[in-house]
This record gives C-alpha cells, structure tokens and sequence, in this order.
C-alpha cells in the first residue's frame, strides 16, 4: 500500500470538508482488525474509499471488502484513490443506494462498518444482523452525531437522524445477540459484537 498517497487522499478529502473516518475512530477499528484478520468486510457508506483502503491494509490473505455508495461523483474519486494506493484488488465497490443493494447480499461478513445516512441506520443494523458471521463484529461510527443523540436535541432539521440513531443504539443495547459498547471517540462509535 503507497501510504503517500493515502496521506494526500485523506488531506484531499478534509480539505473538501468530505466527512472521513476521524483518526482515533480509525485507530479503536484498526486494533480490532488486527485481531480478527477478516476475510470479508462490508462498508455501507463509501465516500472517496479512505476508510476502505485503510482497512484493507488488515485483511486476511485473499480478503475483500464490499463497500456502497451512492453519490457517483464519490464513486469515481474512490475507484481512483483504490488505483492509487494500489489495493483494487481488494475492494468492490457497489454504486448504488445500500437501501436498495443491501437485501441483494448474501456473503458473510466477519465485520460490518456503517457510516451512511444516519436516518437509515436501523434499516443497516437489520441488514448487517442478517449478514454477519456468527462472531463477527458491527461498527457504527458517528452514533452520538456531534451530542445530539444523548442531549434534548429537537430541531427540524436533523430530527429524523436524530431519532433513528436513538433507535439503533436503544437496539443495539437491548439485542440479546450482541454485546455492545459505545465510545466517545471521534463523533461516536458503536462496537455491537454477536455473542459466540
């Protein structure tokens, strides 16, 4: 993998103001995937691949990661930045709107990372539940959505957001499947591990 190039990929993208794994987000994950080495990783939320390429680095031999998105302007910068730092191989990108591409997967993921639309995330959780492995691990970053999510935040227009990210965490909490902890790290982050 050609760090130079991630380094500027990732500048590119705060320079743009695109939102990207923050980096103590990144380091919590990373540890993680050292441990599993996953052979198959799903991404929902794909963005200019930066987080895709950065978990590619801990894949099992021969593993892959799916990764969606729908904005097609991202989708070409993100296959780009995958020939760039020279991990393609490693990473399919399906374009398209995972509310639609979810329910037509059917691999098995040893780690599932969500970081899409957060008005979406307890439609992600259901799909993520369906498809991952029995040990696997679902991450979810942005859960606490800049203390919204645990204050008496009520404004029009991040409402929807708001109240679905309290119904994942309030499902995640109280699935009897998993068992989860949530850090302040970054913007939030969900760690729901299924119960072997």
């Amino acid at each position: 993998m050609n760090k130079q190039e991630l380094e500027k990929i990732k500048i590119k993208a705060q320079e743009e103001h695109i939102p990207i794994i923050m980096d103590d987000t990144l380091e919590v994950i990373s540890k993680y995937l050292k441990d599993i080495k996953p052979k198959r990783i799903l991404e929902i939320g794909t963005a200019v691949g930066y987080s895709a390429i950065c978990f590619s680095e801990y894949l099992d031999k021969n593993g892959v990661i799916d990764t969606i998105e729908r904005d097609e302007i991202r989708v070409k910068e993100a296959r780009e930045n995958l020939k760039k730092v020279a991990v393609e191989g490693k990473i399919n990108i399906y374009e398209g709107d995972a509310v639609e591409i979810l329910p037509k997967l059917n691999y098995e993921y040893d780690v599932v990372f969500i970081d899409a639309a957060k008005g979406k995330y307890p439609f992600f959780l259901e799909q993520s539940l369906r498809l991952i492995k029995p040990s696997g691990i679902i991450f979810a970053d942005n859960i606490l959505y800049k203390g919204y999510v645990m204050s008496d935040y009520n404004k029009h227009k991040q409402r929807t957001a708001v109240r679905n990210l309290r119904e994942y965490i309030k499902e995640i909490q109280e699935n009897e499947k998993l068992e989860t902890q949530i850090l302040e790290v970054g913007d939030g982050l969900a760690i729901s591990k299924i119960k072997e």
